[in-house]
């Protein structure tokens, strides 16, 4: 899935009002950080032949790499602070949002800078997606393997075979595409990371850590869950998206390299450790795996969503005795990665004068953790907006330039269906193992429009409340009362957030 946050196994779950620090750019705040995240850690291990990982994440733990990190080959054209020109927009951060947005407003003609302090590090992310998703906006270069379709194991005796191709993306080639581009149509880079930004009536003041001021009509905030620079006025205590992964050479795997597995949901490899099946029976984990090879394969034990989230421990040890069970023996791993998604929570004030996009601006989808291509296929919204209000006659700049931009961002039907996804979040996080069994199982025999639609973020409110009668037709009687019992509350909350949601 979408990997949005590297961290350590040190995690700390603190709900501040002001974030952390992400992956992209680090800011200076005087709030509680709320995760200590580093980049990924990657490299080549190799481990004896008969090395097999037991019921226990000691194993796991042994295998922490060196830091390792890769750039990119380019010659960046570096902002010239002597100037002292009004750049008509700078973006902080330089992930797939900040890019495709730099990208496409450079094309019309405006002068952009990015502002990241590791502007040329390849991405440490692992980024899957469904393929239709990057087919529609022409991405399909940038994926290096895709599979035919995704598989579902609900429990020992039941699987879904979805019919949707799947992709892994190539970070180094999406990032050289959009680098290629943004550098073509003249936008600036400056290797800083930003601690503070002042607002003028017409421009604002971005200052760097180097001691540089940078002048700009228009600030976007693209770097993630660091919430520094975009504003929230309320409470944040979101659930959260927990992982551990492995890139590992094996012996051998049981998994058809034809498919991916979407999820699976089985856990007879906890039977002989009753603590550990305990656990998982009251918040389960799932593995998501994509074989490259029948001995190269991404592994990945993942929490779904819980609050506050698991911890990475307990995600380590499940990991080790699933693939102990598995017969899965590990000979070598090229990258590992800690992963936490921070998922709902409320959306940032609307409007105010740093525009966002991707999860500072609470795009990542509450219900699944997804992120990335929805956030790449609403950088040309953002992009299309920027250039129509600051265009030739310069007649919108200041606040009203930013709520504009705001709105087509966040237009009502968009608030509404991420309303609803907020929803589905809350019932997620009642349920147990079996209860999440039975939800998946009801969930992927509904109509294929409706769980593309859902995962995608295709689908809005009057098609979400068909969406949500389906999911309830096509579950057992279980599990119906169960989502009536614990969905009650949430359904009310959802309900009243709908009502007090004016355009």
């Amino acid at each position: 899935m979408d990997t949005l946050l590297k961290t350590h196994n040190k995690l700390q779950f603190l709900h501040p009002i002001h974030g952390f620090a992400d992956k992209v750019s680090t800011f200076t705040s005087s709030k509680p950080q709320t995760l200590e995240p580093k980049y990924s850690k990657k490299t080549h291990i190799k481990l004896n032949k008969d090395f097999c990982l037991k019921a226990s994440s000691s194993a796991l733990l042994e295998l922490v790499p060196e830091t390792k990190k890769e750039n990119l080959e380019f010659d960046l054209p570096l902002y010239d602070p002597s100037k002292g020109i009004v750049v008509d927009l700078v973006i902080v951060g330089g992930g797939p949002a900040g890019l495709a947005v730099a990208q496409q407003v450079s094309a019309a003609g405006l002068s952009v800078c990015s502002i990241d302090p590791s502007p040329k590090l390849i991405w440490p992310n692992n980024y899957g997606v469904w393929v239709d998703e990057f087919e529609a906006m022409d991405l399909l270069d940038c994926l290096d393997t895709t599979w035919s379709g995704a598989m579902v194991y609900i429990n020992e005796n039941s699987t879904k075979d979805l019919d949707r191709p799947y992709g892994r993306v190539n970070r180094k080639q999406l990032k050289s595409k959009m680098m290629q581009k943004c550098i073509s149509n003249g936008v600036k880079f400056h290797q800083a990371k930003v601690v503070k930004v002042i607002h003028e009536e017409y421009k604002s003041l971005v200052m760097c850590n180097d001691g540089v001021t940078l002048q700009a009509s228009v600030v976007l905030d693209a770097t993630g869950f660091s919430r520094c620079l975009v504003e929230y006025d309320k409470p944040y205590n979101p659930g959260y998206q927990v992982a551990y992964g492995i890139l590992a050479e094996v012996e051998e795997h049981p998994f058809d390299v034809n498919k991916m597995v979407f999820m699976d949901w089985r856990d007879s490899h906890l039977d002989s450790n009753k603590e550990l099946q305990d656990r998982n029976k009251k918040i389960p984990t799932f593995l998501y795996a994509m074989p490259f090879s029948s001995k190269r394969i991404f592994l990945e034990e993942t929490s779904l969503v819980a609050r506050p989230g698991l911890n990475m421990k307990d995600i380590q040890e499940r990991m080790a005795a699933r693939l102990n069970h598995l017969g899965i023996k590990v000979k070598s791993i090229e990258e590992d990665e800690y992963c936490v998604i921070p998922m709902g929570g409320p959306l940032p004030v609307l409007p105010q004068r740093v525009v966002g996009i991707g999860g500072t601006a609470g795009m990542v989808h509450p219900s699944t953790g997804y992120m990335v291509a929805r956030t790449l296929a609403a950088a040309p919204i953002v992009a299309r907006a920027i250039v129509e209000y600051l265009g030739s006659d310069r007649g919108v700049l200041g606040n009203e330039l930013s709520a504009r931009v705001w709105k087509d961002l966040w237009p009502i039907e968009r608030r509404r269906q991420r309303e609803f996804f907020c929803f589905g979040m809350d019932i997620l996080l009642k349920l147990d193992l079996d209860s999440t069994r039975s939800f998946f199982d009801a969930f992927f025999n509904l109509e294929p429009r409706y769980w593309h639609g859902f995962l995608s973020s295709r689908l809005f409110l009057p098609e979400l409340l068909l969406f949500g009668l389906s999911l309830f037709s096509h579950a057992s009687n279980p599990i119906r009362l169960e989502i009536m019992a614990k969905g009650t509350l949430p359904l009310v909350n959802m309900v009243n957030n709908l009502l007090q949601d004016k355009e």
